[in-house]
C-alpha cells in the first residue's frame, strides 16, 4: 500500500499518531528531511527489534524516490509488522509538491 505525499501532509498537520521512517542515508537526511525518524536501509534489519512495539500500529516509510523505502515495507511487512505504508515518489514528491519545507 501507498501514500500519497498530500495524504502525508494531512497527517502530519493534523498531528496524527504514526510511526514515520526515513531509510535513506544520513547525507541525505542532513540535506533535507520532512520529520521522519532515521533508519537507514542496509541497518534496517538490525534495528527492526526497537521497532517491536509497533507492529500494529502504522508505519509510513519514505526515502528519496520510493524504491528503497519499498524494499522497508516489504521487509516489515516479512518480520509481522502489519500496516506499512510506502510514501509515493519520496522526497522528490514532496519537494515537487510543497518545496523543501514540511
Amino acid at each position: 500500500m501507498e501514500i500519497t505525499v498530500q495524504e502525508l501532509r494531512q497527517k502530519l498537520d493534523s498531528g496524527e499518531s504514526f510511526v514515520f521512517i526515513d531509510v535513506r542515508e544520513p547525507w541525505e537526511y542532513e540535506e533535507f528531511n520532512i520529520g521522519a525518524r532515521l533508519i537507514p536501509i542496509n541497518t534496517l534489519v538490525n534495528s527492526m527489534y526497537e521497532l517491536d512495539e509497533h507492529k500494529d500500529d502504522q508505519i509510513v516509510v519514505h526515502c528519496r524516490s520510493g524504491n528503497r523505502s519499498g524494499m522497508a515495507q516489504g521487509l516489515l511487512i516479512a518480520n509481522g509488522f502489519k500496516n506499512v505504508l510506502n510514501l509515493k515518489g519520496g522526497v522528490l514528491a514532496w519537494v515537487e509538491a510543497y518545496g523543501e519545507t514540511k
